[in-house]
């Protein structure tokens, strides 16, 4: 995640402010360029950028004017009073629900850490052949009906549409859900980047010349899904999952590897990028192992070859998880990266930048 500082005084600011803590100016998300701007409000109620080098006005997504529930700007010459975010949405829980508004805040806030990744990536988030899945999303409260008791909502994604239970973004039940899978690791952000996997599955992969290079790492996507899932949850996975699979879930079928290795690389680009950007240096005093030690010089969202990210990688993930156990939580990355997940992950690279280039 890049960083962002206030245009009126300097300060350093977050990624989700609507103002600044120390001058209290307006603050928005320009998707154009990917940073938090400083605006004043105009007499025409619209938000007027104080760089003097952008003569354009704007004004908040819908979702951050009605619902403060966006923090992303808006062209003012635009039709759509929607963000590109936003406008993605499909359903969005009834908001009257005092509970579904507070939930569906905390996703929106973590769906557009996802946009922002794929925008970062230059990957489309619309496609112009009606034939192609678009991307879209629903968010559903789970409901209780008479007739057949309760309902449940299941995340998962269907040609483009990607489903998200709001209960995900109640911290108990999530934990709850977390240890019931023995996942070591159940973020809102992890549901996105994993379902966003499936979605790119179908637009980078399926009718391309990388399906059978994919294939040749990630095995034969044409098996019964419903069967292999169905056999990894009532057997689990093999003993030896960690030496061929980023997640125990991941080695359940081709599709879903792909998704959790999509998802991982989106973790460790964006992740690196916010070192990047603070310009951390990993160099640990009690040993000269040069594994262990990196400067983040390069961007990895803008790096043309894996090994240079993987490379940075490594070192940040010990320093992430020392500080994590040293105020008192368990590892920041519970993973383990084994030679075919890293050959995995560096496919994934090389097709989201031929597809960049491709354009």
């Amino acid at each position: 995640m890049r960083l962002s500082t206030c245009g009126s005084c300097g300060q350093l600011v977050y990624f989700e402010n609507t103002s600044c803590t120390r001058c209290g100016a307006v603050l928005g998300f320009n998707a154009d360029t990917l940073q938090i701007q400083s605006f004043t409000l105009s007499a025409d109620g619209l938000l007027a950028p104080v760089e003097p080098d952008d003569p354009k006005k704007y004004r908040y997504c819908a979702n951050g004017l009605t619902h403060d529930a966006c923090n992303w700007v808006v062209n003012a010459d635009e039709p759509d009073i929607f963000c590109k975010a936003c406008r993605l949405n499909r359903t969005i829980p009834d908001l009257s629900v005092e509970q579904n508004l507070v939930r569906w805040k905390k996703i929106e806030t973590e769906k557009r850490r996802l946009i922002y990744s794929l925008l970062a990536l230059e990957l489309p988030l619309t496609q112009d052949d009606p034939e192609l899945p678009q991307l879209a999303f629903d968010f559903l409260a789970e409901t209780a009906p008479a007739d057949d008791g309760h309902h449940r909502v299941l995340t998962g994604h269907d040609n483009g549409l990607i489903t998200l239970n709001i209960n995900e973004a109640d911290p108990s039940l999530r934990e709850k859900m977390r240890e019931d899978m023995a996942e070591p690791y159940r973020t809102l952000l992890g549901h996105f980047r994993h379902e966003s996997g499936h979605y790119y599955w179908d637009i980078l992969v399926r009718n391309s010349e990388w399906l059978e290079p994919v294939r040749s790492l990630f095995g034969d996507d044409t098996r019964d899904y419903s069967e292999a899932l169905g056999a990894h949850y009532q057997q689990g996975p093999a003993a030896d999952w960690q030496l061929h699979y980023v997640s125990a879930y991941a080695s359940s079928h081709p599709w879903e590897d792909w998704a959790e290795t999509w998802a991982h690389y989106l973790h460790i680009i964006d992740t690196l990028e916010t070192a990047h950007e603070f310009g951390l240096t990993i160099s640990p005093q009690i040993t000269n192992n040069k594994n262990l030690k990196t400067n983040v010089e390069i961007n990895p969202y803008d790096s043309k070859k894996f090994d240079n990210v993987i490379q940075h990688w490594f070192p940040l993930t010990y320093a992430l998880n020392s500080l994590n156990r040293s105020v008192g939580h368990q590892h920041a990355y519970p993973f383990i990266l084994a030679e075919p997940v890293i050959k995995k992950l560096d496919l994934v690279h090389r097709i989201v930048h031929n597809s960049v280039a491709a354009k």
